[in-house]
């Protein structure tokens, strides 16, 4: 079975950009441009992973997350945030957040944690 990641940014170039990336590691993926977007998207795809930006308009990423984490608490989240802003890194790690990452991000860096996070989701439920 395809592993699954939902991208969540506002940013078209981004989603753009890691929407390749994956594909072409493998992934299914999904994209949303915002966090009141993603929710809904969550419950019908069941993503082994979701890459949410922090700061997008609507809902925040910080907000989205906590939405998903409440009703699939197992969800494992890697949060974008801007440079600086360990408050929110802090939040979001106190919320259920797996992993952040800050912006601007080594493509590389990425691709690399989320294959840890994907290996730590199939050690967890063998």
């Amino acid at each position: 079975m395809a592993r699954r990641i939902l991208i969540v940014d506002d940013q078209k170039g981004v989603r753009r950009l890691l929407e390749e990336l994956f594909k072409k590691e493998g992934w299914e993926v999904f994209v949303a441009a915002d966090g009141s977007e993603a929710i809904p998207m969550v419950d019908n795809i069941m993503p082994d992973i979701v890459l949410m930006d922090m700061k997008m308009p609507n809902m925040n990423g910080l907000e989205a997350s906590q939405a998903i984490l409440t009703c699939h608490p197992g969800t494992s989240i890697l949060m974008m945030t801007a440079y600086g802003e360990m408050d929110v890194v802090n939040k979001a790690l106190d919320a259920g957040v797996k992993r952040c990452i800050t912006k601007p991000f080594d493509i590389i860096t990425l691709r690399n944690m989320v294959n840890e996070m994907i290996m730590e989701i199939a050690s967890s439920k063998k």
